[in-house]
C-alpha cells in the first residue's frame, strides 16, 4: 500500500513539475472586477494572440544516419588504423597488430567526437526552446496588460 501511494505521488510531481516548466507563462490577476468566465477568455484570447504573434526560432532538427554517431566512429577507426599500421610497421614491423589497436582507439575517439557534437546541439536546441518560451511569456504578458489585468 505505502509503495502504491509513494509511486503515485511521485508520478503526480513528476506531471505538475513538468507542466510548471513546460509553461511559465506570467500570473494575471483581474485589475478591472473581470468575472471568471471573462478571465477565462481572456486568457485564451491571449494565448492565441501570443504564440501566433511571438518571435519564434526553429529548433535546429535532430541529424539522423551516420551523421550521428557512425560516421565519425569509422572515420575515427579509418585514421587510427591508419596511424597504427605505420607505428606497428615502424615499431615492431607488425602492421596489422597496430592497424587493430589503431582502429579500436580510433573507435573510441570517434565516439566521444560524436557525444560531445550531440551534447553542444542538444544546449543549442534548449537555449533556443527557453528564448521561445521567453518570448511567449512576454507576448502574453502584454495582452493580459492590455486587457486591464496585473501581471506578475
Amino acid at each position: 500500500m505505502a509503495i502504491y501511494y509513494l509511486r503515485n505521488l511521485g508520478l503526480a510531481a513528476l506531471l505538475v513539475t513538468g507542466t510548471a516548466a513546460a509553461q511559465q507563462l506570467p500570473v494575471a490577476y483581474p485589475a478591472n472586477g473581470q468575472s471568471t468566465n471573462q478571465q477565462q477568455t481572456d486568457k485564451n484570447a491571449c494565448m492565441y494572440w501570443a504564440q501566433t504573434n511571438a518571435p519564434t526560432q526553429a529548433s535546429p532538427a535532430p541529424e539522423t544516419g551516420l551523421a550521428v554517431g557512425g560516421g565519425q566512429r569509422v572515420g575515427g577507426a579509418v585514421r587510427g588504423a591508419a596511424a597504427g599500421a605505420v607505428v606497428g610497421g615502424v615499431a615492431n614491423n607488425d602492421a596489422g597488430h597496430g592497424a587493430a589497436v589503431g582502429a579500436a582507439a580510433g573507435v573510441v575517439a570517434g565516439g566521444m567526437r560524436a557525444r560531445q557534437q550531440r551534447r553542444e546541439q542538444n544546449t543549442a536546441a534548449a537555449a533556443t526552446q527557453n528564448q521561445n518560451t521567453a518570448n511567449l511569456a512576454q507576448a502574453y504578458g502584454a495582452c493580459m496588460k492590455g486587457k486591464g489585468y496585473t501581471v506578475n
